[in-house]
């Protein structure tokens, strides 16, 4: 019996990240973790699997495999506590939890007709089962899952009614006198001071509304994207404005962005994986491959108020080359740092720089990486890194002048080595003056000169 039928499975990305549920968070992970049901031995466990605690669910991932499960936090009845004896500092902690289940023993997120028990085994050795059933008992009480979008019609009208009858129900007092003027200036500190309190009194109510707005971002993305195929036969403009509103909201955020305090020892594992799924858009965009910096630049914005460091990005670009992920960390040779796809190939990259430098104009002037840029579609220090690499491939010369790098087509390469000398005796010969190239077949010893200087060439 396979872990699929007791468990509903989870989709997973290119880089082996789950994909979250609309206004989904992730809370907590925690690596080596195996899930039993010690009372239905029938059902298979699932051994050493990174468990994610979200809003929603509990995920168990097999890193390895690319195979995941999850247990609906709505089917749990009940989560008990560690058990703390003598006997269990010596094994390994765990934690049980209830959940409901069908007649077949599969986990189901509604009303089952039984129950079964679900244990939670920690074997990382650094796991701290304490810290995890308070986290995990933290969002059974929220029940994320269960909370109604509220309209913000709704909210915006109740303030409006709300403030119109505040504003009628308000009685003026007439401004007269010096002890008038005093009364309204004092009624405008006073507002001014409430308006203050009122703006930064919570801070982490105006993240969460941030927050709610990224989650309404996310759903409506999901809905572009589930209502595309049901209307393919749409017209190509109404189908154009749909995909750039699907990037836009692609661009408002993170829903779930990694942190240090819900990945602890995991965080640049999971951050790398995480920036591997947001890079593959960009790529797209930018031919296959973009500059490191201003992938720090997208990403940080993507993650709100959750930044990382310069560091922190360079440790999870180096772990892809663990990961199976469509992106890869490159450096040029000048230290030039990009993020490429793995689908990028250069010998595209250059067939097209040859095309754009054998032109008419390009062969007379060259090109430079202003040109590179505007025909490769990309920023110009990408463009340059492109040529000086055609350039070591002997595609290309350089021409190194005030005005800046200028690129030519490698015309040496097409010079047969048993001619080398003779061009090298036409431009012999052109270095003569007019005079004696006009006598130079009746001048033996120039003849001579030169014969001689080929057959030494030669030896």
């Amino acid at each position: 019996m396979a872990a699929s039928a007791w468990l509903p499975p989870v989709d997973l990305t290119d880089s082996g990240r789950p994909v979250l549920f609309p206004g989904e968070v992730e809370r907590l992970f925690i690596s080596s973790i195996d899930l039993q049901a010690e009372e239905n031995p029938s059902l298979p466990p699932l051994r050493s699997g990174l468990l994610t605690l979200t809003s929603h669910r509990l995920l168990w991932i097999n890193e390895t495999s690319r195979f995941a499960h999850f247990i609906p936090l709505g089917s749990v009845i009940h989560a008990f506590p560690p058990k703390k004896s003598i006997k269990s500092m010596f094994t390994s902690p765990k934690i049980r939890i209830q959940v409901t289940s069908d007649s077949d023993g599969k986990i189901t997120s509604g009303k089952g007709t039984t129950s079964v028990v679900i244990t939670i085994v920690m074997r990382g050795g650094k796991s701290d089962s304490e810290a995890f059933y308070g986290k995990l008992w933290e969002v059974l009480k929220s029940r994320s899952w269960e909370v109604e979008e509220v309209k913000g019609r709704e909210d915006v009208g109740e303030i409006r009614d709300s403030g119109s009858v505040e504003g009628t129900s308000r009685v003026r007092t007439a401004v007269v006198g010096v002890a008038g003027i005093l009364r309204k200036e004092q009624e405008m500190w006073e507002s001014t001071d409430k308006s203050l309190q009122d703006a930064f009194q919570d801070l982490n109510a105006l993240m969460s509304k941030a927050k709610e707005m990224v989650a309404l971002a996310e759903k409506m993305r999901q809905k572009l994207l589930s209502g595309s195929a049901a209307q393919a036969n749409a017209n190509d403009e109404e189908m154009g404005s749909k995909q750039e509103m699907q990037d836009w909201l692609l661009s408002v955020g993170i829903v779930s962005p990694v942190t240090k305090e819900s990945a602890g020892a995991l965080y640049h594992q999971q951050l790398s994986r995480q920036l591997a799924d947001f890079v593959k858009l960009p790529l797209e965009k930018s031919g296959g491959m973009i500059a490191l910096i201003d992938v720090y630049c997208l990403f940080n914005r993507a993650r709100g108020t959750e930044l990382i460091s310069p560091e922190d990005l360079l440790q999870a670009c180096a772990l892809w080359e663990k990961y199976e992920v469509p992106a890869m960390l490159r450096k040029f040779d000048s230290g030039v740092m990009v993020i490429q796809s793995k689908a990028h190939s250069d010998e595209e990259v250059f067939a097209r720089i040859i095309s754009l430098a054998q032109k008419p104009d390009a062969l007379k002037m060259g090109i430079s990486p202003s040109d590179a840029a505007l025909t490769l579609g990309i920023a110009p220090a990408l463009a340059k890194e492109h040529l000086l690499n055609a350039e070591s491939r002997g595609l290309l010369c350089r021409d190194v002048s005030p005005d800046g790098f200028r690129f030519y087509v490698n015309m040496f390469k097409e010079f047969e080595l048993g001619n080398i000398y003779l061009a090298w005796r036409i431009n012999a010969i052109a270095g003569l003056d007019e005079d004696s190239r006009c006598d130079i077949d009746a001048d033996l010893d120039v003849q001579a000169t030169l014969q001689a200087s080929i057959m030494m060439l030669e030896r």
